[in-house]
């Protein structure tokens, strides 16, 4: 399982780093800028939930994950400027660094002996928070703010899964499989279908 944790932490930093570049690229920042936006997005989830369980930044603990961040920024700023690119093409990169990163945001807390809720909505915070201040810094309303598709509730809903499944006694590695599914699966459908939670209408 930690194996597992490593390296999907690494990938998720990496696609989130990605959708920090082709956001940011949208607004025509400079190199400093996007890699500002592109770390933002990779590290900020993370550290956060690391912050409110008080345990060591992730990426201070172990600077790969900085690494990665930077490197992909680089990368994908170099490969992808000057390109046309759909404006919604961020969207699904950010739905698999959304399952990634809640999921792995919710065993954390869960092997740091955070209460089932407490550690689902952690997981949720690992996995939206990011995104927040990639908008934030892009001059954008937040994704989980907007009206629209499922966003934070698929999160949620792949978090949940991950506890069940781990209160039941299923093998922590297939709990985690499951938990991603549910939330790319959830998030991807709402995109899809167009897929919202009810909205609060006060009668005038």
């Amino acid at each position: 399982m930690e194996n597992l944790l490593y390296w999907a932490g690494m990938l998720a930093v990496a696609v989130n780093a990605l959708t920090g570049v082709l956001d940011a690229g949208r607004k025509n920042m400079d190199l400093i800028g996007v890699m500002m936006v592109g770390a933002a997005t990779a590290l900020g989830g993370g550290t956060v939930r690391d912050v409110l369980l008080q345990r060591p930044v992730f990426w201070i603990g172990d600077q790969v994950y900085l690494i990665v961040a930077l490197a992909t920024t680089l990368v994908v700023f170099f490969a992808v400027r000057g390109l046309r690119l759909p404006p919604r093409l961020f969207l699904i990169p950010d739905a698999l660094g959304l399952a990634l990163f809640t999921i792995i945001g919710t065993q954390i807390a869960l092997e740091w002996h955070a209460p089932w809720l407490v550690a689902s909505l952690l997981g949720v915070i690992t996995g939206v928070v990011g995104g927040v201040l990639r908008d934030v810094l892009c001059n954008e309303v937040p994704l989980i703010f907007v009206r629209g598709e499922l966003y934070a509730s698929a999160a949620w809903m792949g978090a949940l899964v991950l506890v069940g499944l781990q209160a039941l006694a299923v093998p922590p590695v297939i709990a985690a499989w499951a938990g991603m599914a549910t939330v790319l699966g959830v998030r991807l459908a709402a995109m899809a279908f167009r897929l919202t939670l009810p909205t609060y209408s006060a009668r005038k």
